[in-house]
C-alpha cells in the first residue's frame, strides 16, 4: 500500500531560514530514501506504507527534539 503524508511543524517563525524542527524532519525523512516536497506551509513525503509509517515515527520524534511544540499530521493511501 502506498500513503502520502503532509504535515506541519510549529511554532511558525515567518522570517528568515525555516526553524531546526522543520529543516531536521526533512533531512529524517530523506534518510529513508523517501521522496519529499518541503514548501513554506509544510511538508508532503510519499512512499511504501512499510517504509512511510516507520519514517514518520522518527519524523515525530526528530520534530520534538528540535524544538517543536506541536506536529499535525496527515496520512492518506495514495494507492489508485
Amino acid at each position: 500500500m502506498r500513503l502520502r503524508a503532509e504535515f506541519t511543524t510549529e511554532p511558525f517563525d515567518g522570517e528568515g531560514d525555516p526553524p531546526p524542527h522543520a529543516t531536521e524532519t526533512f533531512a529524517a525523512l530523506e534518510k529513508h530514501g523517501l521522496t519529499c516536497e518541503f514548501g513554506p506551509l509544510g511538508t508532503s513525503v510519499a512512499g511504501p506504507g512499510e517504509e512511510l509509517l516507520p519514517a514518520l515515527q522518527e519524523m515525530l520524534a526528530v520534530a520534538f527534539a528540535h524544538g517543536a511544540s506541536r506536529v499535525t499530521l496527515q496520512v492518506e493511501q495514495a494507492d489508485e
